[in-house]
């Protein structure tokens, strides 16, 4: 699981693997990783699914969250090697800058855990997906409700917080 967003609020990004457990889910008979990021406030950035729990998977999650931020000033991680070495390399192939400040904590993650913990709470009643696909477009509703929840999707045209659920999914899906 992985974290990551810059926001208004600041330029520092609590980035990391879910700690205790990692946030795993089956799909068809194997274990499939949910990474995720979130800004200091809370705010939720992005989110991967991915097969592997590796150096591979936490790059590509790295990248894509960053792709449409700015570069975090901090990064916070938990103690999953792979997770460091990820960032390790991408300094050192210059995708990240050599003064983004790496941290391993595992207070500062409890806000990426009360973050996901919604989600958590969707998924374990269904006892996992039989594609890929259908556990990629689940969680997606899922994270687009709690952007929702949040404030985090603009609502202001369609009359803000008095918009109908119907009226917020209708325009959510056509965007």
């Amino acid at each position: 699981m992985f974290f990551l967003k810059l926001s208004s609020t600041g330029n520092s990004a609590r980035l990391g693997f879910d700690a205790h457990p990692p946030t795993r889910l089956k799909v068809h008979g194997q274990w499939a990783y949910l990474y995720r990021a979130v800004d200091k406030a809370g705010q939720t950035v992005d989110f991967f699914l991915s097969r592997n729990r590796d150096v591979n998977a936490a790059k590509l999650f790295l990248r894509s969250a960053m792709k449409n931020t700015r570069v975090p000033v901090k990064i916070t991680l938990d103690a999953y090697a792979a997770s460091h070495r990820a960032v390790r390399e991408m300094k050192e192939d210059g995708e990240l800058p050599c003064r983004v400040k790496v941290r391993s904590s595992q207070y500062l993650n409890n806000l990426m855990e009360q973050s996901h913990r919604r989600v958590k709470q969707r998924l374990r009643p269904m006892l996992g997906f039989k594609r890929f696909d259908n556990a990629l477009v689940t969680i997606s509703g899922i994270e687009l409700a709690e952007k929702i929840k949040k404030g985090q999707f603009k609502t202001g045209k369609l009359g803000g917080r008095n918009a109908t659920m119907s009226e917020l999914w209708s325009a959510a899906l056509s965007a």
